[in-house]
Parts: C-alpha cells; structure tokens; sequence
C-alpha cells in the first residue's frame, strides 16, 4: 500500500465552434508561473498548432496546476 502524489497543468482554450479545448501536461515545474504558461498558450494559438474537431483555438480560456493525492488500500498478491 502505497501514497502517490501527481501533478499536472491543464491549458484549456477557446475554440471557433465555442468549445473548449484541453491540454493536460504532466509533472510541470515546480517554479513554473503565470507569464511562462500564458506566452506558451499565446503562441499555441497565434500558430495555429492544433485544428480540433471544432475548429481552431481562438482564445484562452483557464489555467490550472492540479495535484492529486492517491492512496492504494489494495496491493493484489504476485503470482
């Protein structure tokens, strides 16, 4: 039994069609900030990176840094 803590950064953008894109990056930087993350967004958007089924990105939407902490109750026996 064991405890795992993960954490990601999510990048979500605004798409044509009015929906909204997600980019999840795991294991980010422990001293990333918000200019880095908000220039790298521009960029995915001003050069037109991805073309999602609802068109392209148009706009930033939300930024978050989400950990997760997993506690394993279970660990099957090996064979």
């Amino acid at each position: 039994m064991a405890t795992t803590n993960t954490k990601v950064v999510r990048l979500s953008f605004a798409t044509e069609g009015g929906k909204t894109f997600t980019i999840t990056i795991p294991n980010p930087r422990e001293d990333l900030n918000q200019a880095e993350v908000l220039t790298v967004m521009n960029t995915i958007v001003s050069g037109n990176i991805f073309l999602t089924t609802s068109g392209a990105l148009t706009g930033l939407r939300d930024v978050k840094v989400i950990g997760t902490v997993t506690d394993d109750l279970f660990d099957p026996p090996q064979a």
